[in-house]
């Protein structure tokens, strides 16, 4: 398991488009890839989950991901985020 912390910086937070580029960045993957925001943990795999977590901008994530793929998997959610996440 390997964990890493990203701040969000689209003005608008995660809603759908950036949620949505998160999500086919993430499933690409076969570890299981989830992120934590206070006490709400959201499955980076599926949308309906990214939306529910209400990410807005300036917010701190946690990465939590765990398989056999993890390293880059985290890898690539850290650079998606920083890179505005399709924005």
């Amino acid at each position: 398991m390997v964990k890493a912390r990203v701040a969000i910086r689209n003005l608008t937070g995660l809603h759908l488009r950036p949620a949505g580029a998160l999500c086919n960045k993430a499933i690409l993957y076969k570890s299981k890839i989830h992120f934590s925001i206070g006490d709400t943990t959201a499955n980076a795999k599926s949308v309906l989950s990214v939306l529910g977590a209400c990410v807005k901008c300036g917010d701190e994530i946690e990465f939590v991901c765990e398989g056999e793929d993890e390293e880059e998997a985290l890898k690539a959610m850290i650079e998606i985020v920083t890179e505005g996440l399709g924005e």
